[in-house]
């Protein structure tokens, strides 16, 4: 049976039904027309979720991404270096000494695997190259326009399949893509490592959160067609994507829709009093969602939830 049959049949109570009443609402929202935002936050790169992204951007399932910078970063660290990573499978057994162990040797852990030093220092050269260019003609870009240009024609030799690279999916269908807080990231900092050497005189070149916010409010209006979102994980991805809505209707005092449609996967609870365990209902006080908006709360781990979810839009 298919992944979507299997769903109907079997999961049909608890988070599993809550994962079966929001795939059938996703269909129901795309199906009639609907915009759909994934956002991304946690490791999901690195935990190659673009095996099952990838098909959906490609089936224009998803119209617009709000990352992390490292989810964005991560992906093209995957895309030129996968063979190199180290797999983990005792995570949870390591020591300290372990983690200096691997940090001795260039590599950086993630859960269960490690990503080599070497991984960002070959994408800093082609960066450079860029970022060079972009100074020396007054340019100012988006992180991931930058990466895009690398992908369609900067040249990399590819160490995994394209085809599973939610990034490449996005760059041949040049998706919208929204990174608030990419100084957060390893390519952030080597930018700012850059400007302090003088090797570039200028961050400028890169846009910042502000920059994101203002191209997300143009995103979010151009188009009359309801729009949701479908957040993963929490943090400044989630927040700051579906934020553009009071922003425009408190701050700026248009008259735009609120969210059509809301789903997230956490693994957070709403007691610790962390943004990513806020439930739905929580968003309605903020002028983000509305009473009537179809909402759902996963409380799963994503890893699993995701491909999933994706699987089943199919």
């Amino acid at each position: 049976m298919s992944i979507r049959e299997f769903m109907d049949e079997h999961y049909l109570h608890f988070n599993a039904g809550e994962l079966a009443r929001c795939s059938s609402s996703l269909r129901e929202f795309l199906d009639g027309g609907g915009r759909l935002m994934v956002t991304l936050a946690g490791a999901m790169s690195t935990a190659e979720m673009g095996r099952s992204l990838a098909p959906a951007i490609r089936a224009q399932k998803v119209h617009a991404i709000c990352c992390t910078g490292a989810n964005l970063e991560e992906e093209v660290f995957s895309l030129v270096s996968r063979s190199k990573y180290e797999k983990i499978s005792n995570w949870r057994d390591l020591t300290a000494q372990d983690d200096a162990n691997l940090r001795d040797r260039g590599m950086n852990r993630v859960t269960d695997v490690a990503i080599p030093e070497e991984s960002f220092r070959g994408l800093e050269e082609s960066l450079m190259a860029l970022w060079e260019d972009a100074e020396a003609a007054g340019d100012s870009r988006f992180p991931h326009e930058y990466l895009y240009d690398l992908l369609l024609h900067g040249g990399l030799d590819f160490d995994s399949s394209p085809e599973k690279s939610w990034l490449m999916a996005a760059a041949d269908a040049n998706l919208p893509i929204f990174t608030p807080g990419w100084e957060d990231s390893t390519l952030g900092s080597i930018l700012a490592a850059r400007v302090l050497d003088r090797s570039l005189k200028d961050a400028s070149i890169v846009k910042g959160g502000l920059e994101a916010m203002q191209s997300l409010a143009d995103w979010y209006r151009e188009d009359d067609s309801p729009t949701g979102i479908l957040q993963v994980g929490g943090g400044i991805s989630g927040d700051f994507a579906i934020s553009v809505v009071p922003m425009l209707r408190q701050d700026v005092g248009m008259d735009v829709p609120l969210w059509s449609w809301f789903a997230q996967i956490s693994e957070s609870k709403a007691s610790y009093g962390g943004y990513s365990g806020a439930p739905p209902n929580e968003k309605i006080s903020w002028e983000k969602i509305d009473v009537a908006t179809p909402r759902f709360m996963i409380e799963s781990d994503a890893t699993i939830v995701l491909p999933l979810l994706l699987a089943s839009l199919h």
